[in-house]
């Protein structure tokens, strides 16, 4: 009977802690279940049991306190993908538990369900007579007014036969109201709250394989093509052009799994993509889909974990990318939809891990096949795709023929000069979605900034209010009357005047999502309009509410942020409008290329997607840009030529490797010495391939200051040993008393 047990904590400390296992928990204590131990002077952690052994360390050892399962909460594989991640990442296994977990299965005792407010119409106003009255009582209250009408349309009542549930935070988000406004109408009655638990198990009903619908001529020509590639590789990269009809060849290949006994992971960027693809899913496997992802509540999740451990658990997993630590007893396919997306790779907290990575790795420790789709692959899956390392299968042809949509660029300096600029909008961009609702159509207008202004500034001296914690000018958010920080979160009071001059006059910069909103209404007031940014979809109902009602035509005009470029499917979309190419291609990032043609491409791909052909507003200064012409053409390839030749001049992916470091520390002169010692020492090891110390972009985030260093290693290079320089020369700063408190972070393969 082993008599010892090395245990991952929740910690972001390196290796695995040894407990003793008393004689009392013998029999109970078991390799990848969890236990309760005590941890410093008067902590206690829930941890996971990696091994168990008879070597007695060479110090005292504390006992385990208490067995939490009878039967193993992971797979062996699970572990071994923990591994794998915090290897290949260089993070701690205990970062990797973290993140891989539900805060239900890292806590003792029972768990609670999260649960949101609810507004609803009192049981007295529930008839138009009613409503009626209660909008003539709030007549001199116009902002109740406002809210109690916002309330009525989001809520359906008009249909009464058709009523919605409506969260209160998504009421007050869509009314643009304070919490004052709010309380007067429930204080007065009208409306009332009720708390509601969020998020249930899939009750999708039972398959339906004839809700499939059959293959076109290209779509089936590429189902076989990837069949067949799969053969000989593990990955297949499906490069189907925007509206090519990818989810049906998707739909098919689950189907044939599921008829072979297996399991399939199906991964998206965004949660807001899991609204469109559950539904289109369910009418066909039904009851077998199970959603996975971080809006969902924490009583789910852990559900949804343990009936993947049961004898009768999910057969297709759609998620985001925190699907990917989930269990899977027979996994055969694991698809990766828009494959390109940087919201597959996560950045803060730790471990900094890529989902599409992860789930690669995760397939082929199964034995399962891995496909990418997306109309604009990522430079290094394309690469690997030319090479051999993947199988390609191209589709060509967007569904029933439709033509792409067509793409003019409008010179923006050249109206601004002319003086035919209004505000964001050129006048072809404002007659397009003008003639488009008109038509009954829709439009969608992309503006990758949240917020009213992405900066203050004071008019007389120029002063710009900046965070005290980060390295960063404030945002103003309107809606909230406030002014934010987008790294750490806290807010301000707008400033009445300039703190430095006195003067009145402080002004917006530039143009966020909010401001983009306000215009629009000002334009065209007829026209329903809905905001898609982060601030309008904190939770999984707004996501769930925007999306239906764009769908349903209930609203005309969608704004948003790069959510919305990220294959959603609206029949009605005829005209996109994308406001400022040049903020994304003006990046100072070697990606900002990559990623501004991706988007464009993405968000064109919105327009006129069933029955007829779209058209797009590309604004920008420099239509001459190369990349701007292969926007509009579509011309993937020869973008892809120009990328591969710069990015093999300069020393960057695909063709080499990047490990960013970061060093964090509250004081400038502490982070800054530890920065020059750790380039010295890691110049000695690899030469010219270190490039720093630098301050990044943003240098200070939450009152930390921070330097980087990058480390470009050519393909080829042994990565395991090239990882154990960095942890070594990490260890020799480390030992330095003066770097007490210095926190030092690797970011391997960056976006």
């Amino acid at each position: 009977m082993c008599r010892y047990a090395d245990i991952i904590l929740p910690l972001p400390l390196p290796g695995c802690f040894t407990y003793s296992i008393p004689d009392t928990l013998a029999g109970e204590v078991k390799e990848r279940v969890r236990v309760l131990v005590p941890f410093g002077s008067n902590k206690t952690y829930v941890g996971v049991v990696a091994e168990l052994h008879d070597n007695k360390p060479q110090f005292d050892v504390k006992d385990i306190r208490l067995v939490l399962d009878n039967q193993p909460v992971l797979l062996p594989v699970q572990m071994k993908l923990w591994k794998w991640i915090a290897e290949y990442f260089m993070s701690p296994l205990g970062e990797v538990l973290n993140a891989a977990f539900p805060q239900g299965m890292k806590v003792t005792g029972t768990f609670k369900p999260k649960t949101e407010t609810y507004v609803e119409l009192a049981p007295k106003y529930r008839n138009e007579q009613a409503m009626h009255l209660a909008l003539d009582m709030m007549e001199r209250a116009q902002k109740q007014q406002k809210l109690f009408m916002e309330y009525l349309r989001m809520s359906h009542w008009d249909e009464m036969d058709n009523v919605c549930e409506v969260a209160k935070d998504e009421l007050a988000n869509a009314a643009h109201c304070t919490a004052g406004v709010m309380n007067a109408l429930l204080e007065r009655g009208f409306l009332r709250t009720y708390e509601k638990e969020v998020g249930r198990l899939n009750k999708g009903g039972e398959p339906d394989f004839k809700n499939i619908k059959p293959l076109n001529e290209a779509q089936a020509t590429a189902y076989n093509r990837i069949l067949l590639q799969m053969m000989g590789k593990n990955v297949v990269l499906l490069h189907g052009v925007t509206s090519s009809g990818k989810t049906e060849i998707y739909i098919h290949l689950i189907k044939r799994t599921l008829e072979r006994g297996g399991q399939v992971l199906y991964l998206l960027p965004e949660i807001a993509l899991t609204v469109q693809m559950r539904e289109r899913l369910q009418r066909v496997f039904g009851n077998r889909l199970g959603i996975y992802h971080s809006k969902y509540s924490d009583n789910e999740r852990v559900e949804i974990w343990r009936k993947q451990l049961s004898d009768n658990p999910y057969d297709i997993i759609l998620g985001a990318r925190s699907a990917v630590f989930l269990p899977y007893k027979k996994l055969q396919l694991v698809i990766v939809d828009e494959e390109h997306e940087t919201s597959f790779k996560q950045q803060d907290p730790a471990p900094r891990y890529h989902a599409r990575s992860a789930a690669i790795v995760l397939a082929q420790m199964c034995g399962a096949k891995t496909l990418l789709g997306t109309a604009t692959p990522s430079a290094e899956s394309y690469q690997n795709a030319l090479t051999g390392k993947y199988g390609l299968v191209t589709l060509t042809q967007r569904y029933q023929d439709i033509q792409l949509p067509e793409i003019e660029v409008v010179n923006v300096a050249d109206l601004q000069r002319r003086k035919m600029m209004s505000g964001m909008f050129s006048p072809q961009l404002l007659a397009a979605v003008r003639q488009a609702l008109e038509k009954g159509e829709q439009a969608i207008l992309f503006q990758n900034r949240r917020g009213f202004a992405p900066m203050v500034e004071c008019k007389q001296c120029g002063w710009v209010p900046h965070c005290n914690q980060c390295d960063v000018s404030l945002t103003h958010h309107k809606s909230l009357g406030l002014l934010s920080c987008h790294y750490c979160g806290t807010t301000y009071r707008l400033p009445a005047a300039c703190p430095n001059c006195g003067s009145t006059e402080l002004r917006g910069r530039g143009y966020g999502t909010e401001k983009v909103e306000d215009q629009v209404m000002e334009a065209f007031p007829e026209a329903r309009v809905a905001r898609m940014d982060l601030d309008t979809t904190r939770t999984r109902t707004a996501y769930e509410r925007l999306i239906n009602d764009f769908s349903a035509g209930r609203t005309n005009i969608l704004i948003g942020t790069q959510m919305v470029t990220k294959g959603l499917d609206f029949d009605h979309v005829s005209v996109v409008g994308i406001l400022n190419a040049d903020a994304m291609l003006n990046f100072p990032d070697f990606r900002a290329y990559e990623h501004a043609f991706m988007m464009m491409a993405q968000v064109s791909g919105r327009a006129g997607r069933k029955g007829h052909r779209g058209r797009v507003l590309l604004q920008t200064r420099n239509p001459q840009l190369p990349v701007i012409q292969q926007v509009v053409n579509n011309d993937y390839a020869s973008f892809f030529s120009d990328l591969m030749q710069e990015r093999q001049t300069f020393r960057y992916p695909p063709f080499y490797r990047l490990v960013n470091v970061f060093l964090r520390h509250k004081q400038v002169a502490v982070v800054e010495r530890a920065a020059v010692v750790m380039a010295t020492q890691l110049r000695r090891l690899f030469g010219d391939r270190v490039l720093g110390p630098d301050k990044p972009a943003v240098a200070k985030v939450k009152t930390l200051n921070i330097r980087k260093i990058v480390v470009k290693l050519e393909n080829g290079i042994d990565m395991k040993r090239a990882r154990q320089c960095l942890r070594s020369v990490e260890e020799m700063v480390m030992q330095d008393r003066q770097n007490n408190s210095l926190q030092v972070l690797f970011d391997v393969d960056p976006l």
